[in-house]
């Protein structure tokens, strides 16, 4: 049964891309939850994604991870059913649920069969308001996620990440690892489980989106069943923060001949008006494609790195622009060079049209494989609700990437990239690389 619902949740939507755009229906329910639905009933599937702003941001002090533990702890039994029991009980619906925790959102996804959904809608209802956090649940997956610190300690990518956050974010949430420490992961209690299920799953930050075998009037009595009994308001969100690492380069020591650079700067907001031009030059500078100017300068030219890449990294309270690559202790120096090269040499020139037009033939072009299933179409979906995007994004997205002229790319690549700003922060034994 489950290889069933997985094949659907493949197969449904394979010819939505061809289409002009996605039907995207707009729907309130009774109780007001706002919710967007693509209906698509060629095959009796549903797949729901439920996102609730806040997420691991909202430990509350000292109590770090805890968003992340009790999110862990979803699955683990509710109501009658203790874990194993909730998990056959999921099996024999042929449902499938998965809860996830990050710094901005805790994220529910549920994919089911139509002549299941109301049972699938019960049981998923009983997670998110009967939660059991039974002892042994609690010790069980408490152990899984100290296995998972324990691993990060000796992963000079989660040390990059960690220092880089702590130089950046301070005492902000931001500025620690959302699953916590081994310290205060042990310390938590079951009372603080329930007071971070009470401050991150609440009515008053839910953003929702379906797609598949269900209309308006059938999609707004599963969500009111669904979240009845959920509590109106969670705990405030946190303030915005600043940026407030400098330019320049932090070397962690770590015994490895390949060392881990991560680099950054501060970024541009998703709703600036010069966003898209942004989105266009870091795709030229860094993007996905292997056509960008680090990785041919970094890589084909040099081979100093199998991949190198660049991000506009939008949190819900900060942005920056990120990039990341490894490099062998003897060549990471060189490394740097040449990206901090490129970094001024984009912010001095801007870009050329042949660039232009490749980076907009990409990102146009690759953007309709993004829908490629019911569930990545629910999840793009509810992703455009929380970054504030129109309902008819989808149509006019590629037309937004289209309009941006050599001119203004010039112009915003002046803007936002700052050499002087841009900072490495280096685990392992680089040569020639010091802190300053």
């Amino acid at each position: 049964m489950m290889r069933l619902i997985y094949a659907l949740a493949t197969l449904v939507i394979v010819t939505l891309p061809a289409r002009a755009e996605i039907a995207i229906q707009e729907v309130t329910t009774p109780a007001g939850i706002n919710v967007w639905l693509v209906e698509e009933h060629s095959l009796p599937f549903t797949a729901l994604e439920i996102r609730f702003r806040g997420g691991t941001s909202l430990d509350r002090p000292g109590k770090r991870g805890a968003v992340n533990l009790m999110v862990g702890l979803l699955e683990e039994g509710s109501g009658d059913l203790d874990a194993r029991a909730f998990a056959e009980a999921r099996e024999s619906l042929a449902a499938s649920f998965s809860f996830g925790a990050y710094d901005d959102a805790v994220t529910v996804s549920a994919q089911f069969l139509t002549e299941n959904r109301d049972a699938a809608t019960t049981l998923l209802h009983a997670a998110l308001t009967e939660p059991r956090f039974d002892d042994a649940a609690i010790d069980r997956v408490r152990g899984q996620v100290m296995s998972h610190l324990t691993a990060r300690v000796t992963d000079p990518n989660a040390i990059a990440g960690e220092t880089w956050d702590s130089m950046a974010y301070g005492d902000h949430p931001y500025g620690t690892y959302r699953s916590g420490t081994p310290e205060s992961v042990a310390s938590l209690t079951r009372d603080d489980l329930e007071a971070a299920m009470s401050d991150a799953i609440a009515l008053d930050r839910i953003y929702v989106a379906a797609v598949g075998d269900i209309s308006a009037d059938e999609l707004s009595q599963l969500l009111d069943t669904l979240f009845d009994g959920l509590p109106a308001k969670g705990a405030p969100l946190p303030d915005l923060v600043d940026f407030t690492l400098k330019g320049g380069t932090t070397v962690v020591p770590f015994d490895t001949p390949q060392s881990v650079a991560m680099f950054g700067q501060d970024g541009i907001a998703r709703d600036d008006p010069d966003f898209f031009a942004a989105f266009v030059l870091n795709e030229v500078l860094g993007g996905r494609s292997s056509n960008s100017r680090l990785m041919k300068e970094v890589r084909e030219k040099r081979g100093l790195t199998y991949g190198v890449g660049t991000y506009l990294a939008d949190a819900d309270l900060s942005e920056t622009i990120m990039g990341h690559f490894s490099s062998q202790n003897g060549s990471m120096g060189e490394a740097i060079g040449v990206v901090r090269a490129e970094w001024a040499k984009i912010a001095e020139n801007g870009i050329t049209q042949d660039e232009l037009t490749a980076a907009q033939t990409y990102l146009t072009g690759s953007y309709p494989l993004r829908f490629d299933g019911n569930a990545n179409i629910a999840n793009i979906m509810v992703s455009m609700q929380m970054e504030g995007l129109p309902v008819d994004y989808i149509a006019t997205r590629n037309d937004q990437v289209m309009a941006v002229t050599l001119d203004e790319a010039k112009r915003v690549a002046a803007r936002i990239f700052d050499p002087e700003a841009l900072h490495f922060v280096v685990v392992g034994q680089p040569e020639g690389v010091v802190s300053n």
